[in-house]
């Protein structure tokens, strides 16, 4: 039994009329009798009730019918999925970023963008660490990746630049610097640092120890930690200053201050988005498409640098 076998049966029920339903289906009559019969033999039941003028269904036909139905119509819903799911229209995308990806403005377009255009492709968002994100992706754990770092030592994966990022200073709350509307670089040489740094994973850190080797000074370290999220903690806590994304000003806490690094010693982070080289999976190509498209827009301004 082929799926046009029920489309001619359906087309004779609705029809009750052999010459009614050849015509709709573009078919010869005596052919489309044959395939009636031919389906009624192959089911061991016969379906109509038959008359020199009409063919109408019987008490088996009438639940075939009901049965045939379903069938067309799952076919035609699976034809149609298969199409959606090649234009990228339908499927499951996933999404890894660190903790200060997650909340950046760019990101957070580009997957409002995304859902809007593909409403039927389920994405699946985890937050991780820069370099358990980069394996996930190379090892196809994740399709996307929106990290800190760079690609150079994953000869498999390529990225697109989303945003270069100020950095501010998180300052604990009535430190003298505070008061500052922006702070020189210079000035944190005697300061405390709290690093923030994860293995095999170049990042914000490394920026920073060159930004200080150019004024002069290399950060006095005290404590360190794999999270920059348990960074912002610490320096609430008092255990001393750091640099972070701006971003993470977002992050309000009352014994923390956010303040600019004066813009002869600032630097810029990027926020990069991550993915395989040789892709085939259009729910990941058209996300792509559309970080690339995001990243040229001027996010609004916001608040960021006060306390």
């Amino acid at each position: 039994m082929e799926l046009r076998h029920l489309r001619y049966f359906v087309a004779v029920a609705e029809e009750e009329n052999i010459t009614r339903a050849a015509q709709r289906l573009g078919i010869q009559q005596p052919p489309l009798s044959q395939q009636i019969q031919a389906l009624e033999q192959e089911l061991g039941v016969t379906l109509f009730l038959r008359s020199p003028r009409s063919v109408k269904l019987n008490a088996a036909g009438k639940l075939f019918l009901g049965e045939a139905r379903k069938v067309i119509a799952a076919a035609k819903d699976a034809m149609q999925r298969v199409r959606e799911f090649d234009l990228g229209k339908e499927g499951t995308l996933r999404i890894g970023m660190t903790s200060s990806a997650s909340i950046h403005q760019r990101t957070l377009r580009i997957i409002r963008n995304y859902r809007e255009a593909f409403p039927l492709v389920t994405m699946k968002v985890e937050e991780g660490a820069n370099h358990d994100l980069l394996i996930a992706v190379e090892q196809e754990g994740l399709d996307v990746a929106f990290v800190r770092a760079d690609t150079e030592s994953y000869t498999d994966l390529q990225s697109i630049c989303v945003d270069m990022e100020p950095v501010l200073v998180a300052l604990p709350a009535g430190h003298p610097l505070s008061a500052a509307e922006q702070i020189h670089l210079a000035d944190l040489a005697e300061e405390n640092f709290v690093r923030f740094r994860q293995v095999n994973a170049s990042g914000i850190w490394n920026q920073l120890e060159k930004a200080c080797l150019q004024q002069g000074f290399v950060p006095r370290v005290t404590d360190e930690t794999p999270r920059i999220l348990s960074a912002i903690h610490m320096v609430a806590g008092g255990f001393g200053l750091t640099i972070l994304p701006k971003a993470l000003s977002a992050f309000q806490n009352p014994d923390v201050v956010f303040r600019p690094l004066h813009s002869d010693t600032t630097f810029h982070v990027p926020l990069n988005m991550v993915f395989r080289k040789h892709t085939i999976a259009q729910a990941e190509r058209r996300f792509v498409e559309i970080a690339s498209a995001a990243r040229h827009v001027r996010e609004p301004a916001d608040a960021a640098g006060v306390s």
